[in-house]
């Protein structure tokens, strides 16, 4: 009669992939992981269509709110009346919108730390670069909903394309390279917080005075002369007057290149510090 033989198993601790094992991890493969990862995303949002409320009303509810309320009197001081102010407040509003939306990244990375799927991706062979840039693409796709709705409420409205549809495809395409800038700094605040509320509370801080001290609602003529120096280096004036003259004409080149300054600086700088402030926390 045979006996079987019964090998044991080890007992071991089970190794973990290091961040030295990223640095294998050939090109396909990290785009194989963002696209699975950004899938991951977009079926929390399937669940949770709620979160879509703010991509789907708040175009509606900001044009609807400073063209009657503030496109008369401001839109008369720049010589015209609702109409001239709505052809400058789209444009400014497409700069904005990126903005606001890019919140809810630092908000969402914060709160998958707390509800511990990060350390699920802990243990996946995984880059953790690809965890951040495929957050940063479903909230790019978000944006251009948000836009889509924003645009088509501006030429419901009465809007004139001042320049082609080329001059607005390139006006969407700056809008949504710089917010993909703006999102790594605050990936980086998610990150840094404790909580979702203060990610929340510390972006409302930053944006409230980068939106209201620019060009985007109103030309920064009439503003004091310490409140126009401060306009003139705002990032957000200077998207804002470049997306308005690729829509509706004008000197551009200026603000297009001081936009995708801005937008390679902070990705070189937010973008590395993002990354090396995940691994730590992973």
């Amino acid at each position: 009669m045979s006996t079987a033989t019964l090998t044991p198993t080890p007992t071991g601790p089970v190794p973990v992939r290091t961040h030295s094992d990223e640095g294998r991890i050939g090109l396909r493969a990290n785009l194989r992981h963002i696209g699975a990862l950004a899938r991951r995303n977009l079926l929390q949002i399937k669940k949770d269509p709620e979160s879509m409320f703010d991509v789907l009303l708040m175009p509606i509810v900001f044009t609807l709110l400073f063209v009657y309320v503030f496109g008369g009197s401001v839109g008369g001081s720049m010589g015209g009346g609702r109409q001239e102010y709505l052809n400058y407040l789209v444009p400014g509003l497409m700069a904005m919108m990126g903005m606001n939306i890019a919140s809810a990244v630092g908000t969402g990375v914060n709160d998958d730390f707390r509800k511990g799927v990060m350390d699920r991706f802990r243990t996946m062979p995984i880059a953790r670069s690809s965890v951040l840039i495929a957050k940063i693409v479903v909230e790019l796709g978000r944006m251009m909903i948000a836009t889509l709705i924003l645009l088509g409420m501006g030429f419901a409205l009465g809007m004139e394309l001042g320049t082609s549809v080329a001059g607005l495809l390139a006006a969407v395409a700056l809008s949504a390279v710089f917010a993909a800038a703006i999102m790594w700094i605050f990936i980086l605040l998610g990150l840094a917080m404790k909580t979702a509320q203060a990610v929340q509370g510390v972006g409302f801080l930053v944006l409230m005075p980068l939106q209201f001290g620019s060009s985007i609602f109103a030309p920064t003529q009439t503003m004091p002369g310490w409140l126009q120096t401060f306009t003139d280096v705002n990032p957000l004036s200077n998207l804002a007057d470049a997306v308005r003259g690729l829509m509706m004409g004008g000197p551009v080149a200026h603000s297009v290149w001081v936009t995708l300054a801005w937008a390679v600086g902070i990705t070189l700088v937010a973008g590395p510090l993002a990354v090396s402030r995940f691994r730590k926390r992973t």
